[in-house]
Parts: C-alpha cells; sequence; structure tokens
C-alpha cells in the first residue's frame, strides 16, 4: 500500500476541526486525522508493506523548464536552489514535521527523493512490485498506473477513508472510456487548472476519450493530424496542430516518473511503534494520545 502522504494529510486538514489542538494551541487536526486515516486504513486492507510517499519537491524544475505554467498559480516563493515554496494554509506547514516526526515513530517507511513529487515515487514504487498493489490518493492523475493484470488500483477517498472510490480498469473505462496509461493522455489534451496544465483548446474530456477511442493513443491522434482520410473535423486538426509543442512536452511532464532514485528503506507494515518512547512523548507534547493508541492498536497483529 503506497500513500499519497500530501493529499492524505490535505484531506484531514479540511476533514478534521481546527479545534483539534496541542496543549499549547498549536493546531493538530491534519496530524491526527492522517493517523486515523492510516490506522483505518491498515484495520479495512492489512497491507503486507506501507510506504508513505512524500513530495520532497512538489513542483520538480524539468517538469517546469518543459511547461513553465506547472503548477504556477500555487507559488507563494520562487527560491534559486531548492524547492518553490508552495502556498499552504497557515496552520497546515507547522504541522508537517510533526507528521514526518509521527510516521518515524512508528516505524511507517516514509520516502522522499529531491527533485521528485511523491506521485514520482509511487509510480517507481508501482513498476518495482512483484505483487499487488493499492495507491491511496485523492489526485486522479495517479489513475494511470491502474492495471487489472498486474493488480494495480487507486484507493480514492471520497469521505475519509472510511469509504473509498475503487479505481481498476473497468470503472476507469465506465467513466472516462479509456485504461490506465490512457488517463494520461486523456489529461494532457484536455489540460489540468489545478496543475497549470494548458491542455489542447476546445479539446474537453468527452472530445479527447473521443478522439483516444479513435486513434488508440497520443501518438495515434497526433498521426492523425497529418493524415487527410482522417475524420479529425478541420478545427480539430488545426488545434491539435497548433498546439504540437505543447503535445511533445506534455507527456513527460503528465506521465510519472518510473526511475526515481529511491533510498534503501524497510517498507514492512510495523507490527508495534518503532520508537515507543518518541511515541509517547509526540503523544504528550501535541496531546495526540488517542490517535497514536487507535493506530498502535491498528498495527498490532
Amino acid at each position: 500500500m503506497l500513500l499519497d502522504t500530501a493529499s492524505l494529510y490535505y484531506r484531514a486538514y479540511f476533514g478534521v476541526p481546527d479545534s483539534v489542538k496541542a496543549p499549547d494551541g498549536t493546531p493538530v487536526n491534519a496530524v491526527r486525522g492522517l493517523l486515523d486515516f492510516i490506522g483505518r486504513l491498515v484495520r479495512d486492507h492489512r497491507p503486507d508493506d506501507l510506504v508513505a510517499c512524500m513530495d520532497a519537491d512538489w513542483r520538480p524544475h524539468w517538469r517546469v523548464e518543459l511547461i513553465p505554467s506547472y503548477k504556477a498559480h500555487r507559488v507563494a516563493q520562487e527560491t534559486e536552489n531548492g524547492p518553490d515554496l508552495e502556498e499552504t494554509p497557515d496552520t497546515l506547514a507547522p504541522q508537517v514535521p510533526i507528521i514526518e516526526a509521527a510516521l518515524d515513530a512508528f516505524g511507517i517507511a516514509r520516502v522522499g527523493v529531491a527533485g521528485y513529487e511523491a506521485d514520482d515515487v509511487i509510480g517507481t514504487l508501482t513498476g518495482r512490485a512483484t505483487g499487488p498493489v493499492d495507491i491511496v490518493t485523492g489526485d486522479r492523475d495517479l489513475y494511470q498506473l491502474v492495471d487489472d493484470a498486474k493488480q494495480r488500483r487507486v484507493l480514492y477517498p471520497l469521505k475519509g477513508v472510511g469509504t473509498l472510490q475503487v479505481t481498476d480498469e473497468g470503472w476507469l473505462r465506465e467513466k472516462y472510456g479509456v485504461d490506465g496509461p490512457g488517463y494520461a493522455d486523456l489529461a494532457l489534451l484536455r489540460g489540468d487548472p489545478s496543475d497549470g496544465l494548458p491542455g489542447v483548446p476546445g479539446i474537453g474530456e468527452k472530445t479527447a476519450a473521443k478522439l483516444l477511442d479513435a486513434y488508440g493513443n497520443l501518438a495515434g491522434i497526433i498521426a492523425a493530424i497529418d493524415d487527410p482520410k482522417s475524420k479529425l473535423t478541420p478545427t480539430q486538426r488545426k488545434r491539435l496542430d497548433e498546439s504540437r509543442p505543447y503535445l511533445a512536452v506534455a507527456p513527460k511532464v503528465v506521465q510519472v516518473a518510473s526511475d526515481v532514485p529511491l533510498p534503501p528503506f524497510d517498507p514492512a507494515l510495523p507490527g508495534v511503534h518503532a520508537q515507543p518512547d518518541l511515541a509517547a512523548a509526540l503523544a504528550h507534547r501535541w496531546g495526540l494520545g488517542g490517535a497514536v493508541e487507535r493506530l498502535s492498536s491498528a498495527l498490532r497483529p
């Protein structure tokens, strides 16, 4: 089980009241919510391995070089060296180090790699897996990794993590008319304002799905531009032709990386917290006794 950690703690932050605070008044709603999320996932699914995948760089420079608008609207401050600062709620950013310390105290593998997003870590781990993979994320971009033959699916939280949308190829085809890899092509054609991806003007989700159904994939659509016998409308042909520079680079931006140089780590689901003294100290310092005990209970064999 691979966790898109930032996606989940964002959901926890907005799903748990900000009245949940440490004894000193510091909000810890995202921390408590995430620990409870993980506890529920462990109880319901009992994965052999559990990895909290992290955004070491939420807006990698190599993606921005290809599409400068990539996540540009979410930049709070650009930096010369290292990741740009992302706009986040004032009371969320201070909770991230507490989340990281809690994961470490429980012995839950926490993996992030400089220059890459959590999506890329997830893509690499998924590609290396020899058994079934469940990806838990609130980010539809990871639908591209769905593969029934390899038992790879996305668990998309609809309400907390008690209600999860199980996203497999059947669900994708019914909803979007594409398979996993096809979802990446659909996403780049229609664009995604939340990620600053412009897409092809005039090509929305339904049209993108129809084009992919007719021509198979992005390469087939591009070949159809130059084929006078293809059934592209004149407007579609013109807009796709004008978008060739974008279509040439968008796949590398949209597709998750599969070759991230991962550090050594132990993915095994911990039976109990690895550092009980640290877990107890965190529970006392931040008023998280209930959440720590619930996760501890879920992890016990």
